[in-house]
């Protein structure tokens, strides 16, 4: 499949939100965690992060309180200001940005804070991690914004 083809998988992957639902609702959850980190690894040796930036653009991540800490630091900024110029609190009283794409987001796809990025930024799309089956209905989603969730779901629905 040609990754850098964005309609394609996306179309895909709302085709087959029903087929990926029962997968994980049915799948043996250790059966699969063992098998994320291999999933992972071979599916973002297809997949370039900077030719899609799906995630930056259209998520916000959550802010904790080291994440505030290490960017305002680096950004040389008081964490007071750092917060009122691009956090706001949401419904869940999570610090996110305040709006999208993501302020840090370049027009290359770059991140302009990558060394200190927060931590789910660092984690997403949490492909080798318990997360992507214990979150199932993030896991969903997921796979609707990052080729490389649309690529493990599909192919572990297919194998397992």
């Amino acid at each position: 499949m040609d990754w850098s083809k964005d309609d394609v998988w996306k179309k895909k992957s709302r085709e087959k939100q029903k087929q990926f639902r029962k997968f994980l609702d049915t799948v043996q959850p250790a059966k699969l965690i063992r098998q994320l980190p291999d999933l992972h690894e071979e599916a973002f040796s297809k997949i370039d992060c900077l030719d899609c930036a799906n995630c930056c653009k259209n998520h916000s991540p959550t802010f904790k309180t080291p994440d505030i800490k290490r960017i305002s630091k680096y950004l040389r900024m008081r964490e007071s200001d750092f917060i009122d110029q691009y956090l706001k609190m949401d419904e869940d009283n999570d610090m996110v940005l305040k709006g999208s794409p993501c302020t840090f987001l370049e027009a290359d796809n770059t991140c302009r804070i990558y060394d200190v990025r927060p931590s789910d930024c660092a984690r997403y799309p949490y492909t080798d991690e318990d997360v992507f089956v214990k979150r199932k209905a993030l896991t969903l989603t997921n796979s609707g914004v990052c080729p490389a969730v649309f690529h493990i779901l599909e192919k572990v629905s297919a194998i397992l």
